[in-house]
């Protein structure tokens, strides 16, 4: 609970020193402002709450709000879609019991067989802690073969912080691997007490030190589309943007297809990674 609680505090100082006094309507009252954001007590009057309850929270005392007071903090706060979810989830997850190991996820023949349909379109499934679930021959061909590695390292914000050929591979890879390390973060406000989830969070904060900045900045991400740039080392520059399709009876995996503009460099690309990738043996 004290763990839990101490997650909650963090991410709220942290989402009230990100937001701009300027833009809350609030009337300036002259004082001199020592730190960045927010002071507590604008939180609370934005929120419609006292500020000593405001201030408890924040502590990280062991209280519990309704959902209109939270709406009320996250609308304080300007929380976006995902930093309102993930505070949901926190104070969720304060008040539910203690979660054990989870099972094993598994993917189902049809979904297998979906992703082998997609032959001109990179597919891949990811599952909790964005571990790597399946993909199609394209989605390795144009990422990595993630198939070939041992099975607890399949997860994708393990390779994009920790793998060269991830940083040779992503133009923008600073970028992406932001997106990557918040997207866990989200996850894990949702599951706080999942122990594979704790095991890969401590190992990347050994290895990676921008895995530590990051992770210590507490934002939050949820990937539903987007685009990514890269420099494959067969075909050369490409971008290619994907959406992702979450599945109402597994709501914990997730499906992304990756696509490329009609017409365009980044199309003649990937059709060619295609038909490379269908050749005997392919060596990246």
């Amino acid at each position: 609970m004290a763990d839990l609680n101490h997650e909650l505090a963090d991410f709220l100082r942290r989402a009230r020193a990100a937001r701009d006094p300027q833009t809350t309507g609030l009337p300036a009252d002259g004082r001199v402002r020592r730190v960045a954001g927010l002071r507590r007590e604008e939180v609370a009057m934005l929120a419609g709450v006292s500020t000593d309850y405001y201030t408890r929270l924040e502590q990280g005392r062991r209280i519990v709000p309704s959902p209109q007071v939270l709406d009320a903090i996250a609308g304080a706060l300007d929380l976006d879609a995902a930093g309102r979810t993930h505070l949901r989830n926190l104070v969720g997850a304060a008040r539910a019991p203690r979660q054990r190991a989870r099972p094993v996820q598994r993917v189902r023949p049809g979904l297998y067989q979906l992703l082998d349909t997609l032959d001109s379109q990179p597919a891949l499934v990811l599952g909790r802690r964005t571990d790597v679930l399946a993909t199609n021959r394209l989605a390795r061909a144009l990422f990595t073969d993630f198939d070939r590695m041992p099975a607890r390292e399949r997860n994708y914000a393990r390779w994009m912080l920790l793998s060269q050929e991830a940083r040779d591979l992503f133009v923008d890879w600073e970028q992406q691997a932001r997106n990557a390390v918040e997207s866990l973060r989200f996850y894990t406000g949702n599951a706080p007490d999942d122990p594979e989830a704790q095991k890969l969070v401590g190992e990347l904060s050994v290895a990676s030190p921008e895995f530590r900045q990051w992770w210590s900045e507490h934002h939050v991400h949820q990937r539903t589309f987007g685009a990514k740039r890269l420099h494959h080392p067969v075909v050369g520059e490409l971008t290619v943007d994907y959406e992702s399709l979450t599945f109402p009876g597994d709501p914990e995996q997730t499906l992304f297809v990756y696509t490329t503009a009609p017409d365009s460099p980044s199309r003649q690309a990937l059709a060619l990674l295609a038909s490379w990738s269908q050749s005997p043996s392919p060596t990246r």
